[in-house]
């Protein structure tokens, strides 16, 4: 049984409810999936799994000055829209719109970077507003060789890798609600990030595990990402 609950912590997933069974490991202020097996997930994640990342830290900001409040933050951004750069310390900045761009906390920190550039934003003369995502957006990570083959069954978009390259974005419809695909084939394990409606998480979940189990796909933790 496990000694941490989501239930003892502040913030916890959308999906928690879904992750009963699952070894819980500390996240910052919060707990994340440990693994749903006593055994190594490594060959689950390289095949087909549904990593919850809900509990990390992701915020947007929008504006004309937005590109310059970032760039002096340290982050590398993304030339064009609907492009993501990953960045030295495992965040993401994905870029939305002209002025939009989503960043997205890294697990190596367990968000911390993205959460003070959140905590610390003030509202000044600079064109640069805050959109927080926290409370938005739900994020899962599909990971493995079948991630475009599960995306097929639910969205119209090619997802495959000679059309949707490496940092790509998709801002798009899948299983019937709007999410945001991020190609994050950047390491050696291939894997997009997905946000979508948090309202809608736990019925999205179910929908991506039913269209993975042609492929022998899980839910797994994010353990093996740590290490």
């Amino acid at each position: 049984m496990n000694s941490l609950t989501a239930e003892a912590f502040k913030e916890r997933s959308p999906l928690y409810a879904k992750h009963q069974d699952a070894s819980l490991v500390a996240l910052a202020d919060t707990v994340a999936v440990a693994r749903y097996s006593k055994a190594a997930e490594n060959m689950q994640l390289a095949r087909c799994a549904l990593v919850d990342l809900s509990n990390l830290p992701r915020v947007c900001f929008r504006g004309t000055d937005t590109a310059d409040f970032l760039h002096s933050k340290g982050y590398d951004l993304p030339e064009t829209p609907n492009r993501a750069n990953a960045q030295d310390d495992g965040s993401m900045v994905a870029r939305l719109s002209q002025t939009e761009y989503l960043v997205l906390g890294s697990l190596r920190d367990a968000g911390t970077r993205v959460a003070d550039l959140e905590a610390q934003w003030q509202l000044s003369e600079q064109a640069n507003y805050l959109l927080p995502r926290q409370d938005s957006h739900a994020w899962l990570l599909l990971t493995g060789e079948h991630c475009a083959a599960v995306m097929a069954k639910l969205c119209g978009v090619d997802l495959r890798n000679g059309n949707f390259t490496q940092g790509a974005v998709a801002q798009t419809s899948a299983a019937r609600i709007n999410v945001i695909v991020i190609n994050n084939h950047a390491t050696a394990l291939p894997s997009f990030h997905i946000l979508c409606d948090r309202a809608s998480a736990s019925y999205f979940w179910d929908a991506v595990l039913d269209a993975m189990l042609e492929f022998g796909g899980k839910p797994a933790g994010i353990a093996v990402l740590l290490d």
